[in-house]
């Protein structure tokens, strides 16, 4: 009974997400490209960037969500109050409006507006918008994982490829490439490393298009739940660095470091 009422939340919400993704896109895009760094910007206590692309998406998907599932908890990271939920147990959703701000605010294109359905600690939906790359990645635990394109609506079925473990291509954090990164990329048989900001990450994995994805370093569960539900989705997994799976609904909603990839995989730790 509780996987077909989940398996039916998630099915209205990709429905309805899906043109909700279309209209965050929309607003994304009329800041992205007339942002001002000093008219547009500001910084909150931690010095990471806020714009009013944040906040006004964050108000357009936070009422949404509220409306039709009204039920649920909504935790986003522009609402503090929210992250004072209690959400251990059974639904709630988790929003990021601009995942990558700093890739955002610098017109570089790899941002991503991000919603995520959980379930008892587990990513179950995720919807990836790239606004300024066209597409918009889904994937649930019951549909599988796809990609539309948002200037024709097309959408096609996407799954992790097989990888090469003696040339293994890797994906990290353009803003965020840490000196563990470096090791870890040192220490395995990687062909190549490509850079890209916010969780389109994950969405590169589960498109096919990368083998790994270690984070050594700070993220919160907004960053990470949308992308995570995507990948896992497409066939991928999400662990922490001692193997064990990557949950939510965490102290803070912090997340540890941890490692991305697809089935056979071979990799160890520096």
């Amino acid at each position: 009974m509780q996987q077909s009422a989940t398996a039916d939340i998630a099915a209205m919400l990709c429905e309805e997400g899906g043109g909700w993704m279309d209209q965050a896109a929309e607003i994304a895009m009329r800041h992205y490209e007339g942002i001002d760094l000093e008219r547009d910007v500001e910084f909150k206590s931690d010095d990471s960037p806020l714009t009013q692309a944040d906040l006004e998406i964050d108000s357009f998907l936070f009422d949404r969500l509220s409306e039709i599932f009204p039920d649920i908890p909504v935790v986003t990271e522009e609402r503090s109050q929210s992250h004072d939920l209690s959400v251990e147990s059974g639904y709630f959703f988790l929003i990021d409006p601009i995942d990558g701000t700093k890739e955002f605010i610098h017109n570089r294109g790899d941002f991503t507006v991000n919603i995520a359905l959980l379930h008892d600690r587990e990513p179950v939906v995720g919807l990836v918008c790239a606004p300024a790359l066209g597409k918009c990645f889904y994937g649930s635990d019951f549909a599988g994982a796809s990609v539309k394109s948002l200037e024709t609506g097309k959408s096609e079925r996407i799954s992790v490829r097989q990888p090469d473990n003696n040339g293994l291509l890797v994906v990290a954090s353009r803003s965020h490439l840490s000196p563990e990164t470096k090791a870890f990329i040192e220490a395995n048989s990687v062909a190549d490393t490509r850079n890209a900001g916010s969780s389109l990450k994950f969405c590169l994995l589960a498109a096919g298009e990368a083998d790994l994805y270690p984070r050594f370093g700070p993220t919160m569960e907004w960053d990470t739940a949308a992308g995570h539900a995507v990948l896992k989705a497409a066939g991928g997994f999400v662990r922490e660095i001692d193997g064990q799976p990557l949950l939510y609904a965490k102290k803070d909603f912090r997340n540890p470091w941890f490692i991305a990839g697809v089935p056979g995989v071979d990799y160890r730790m520096a």
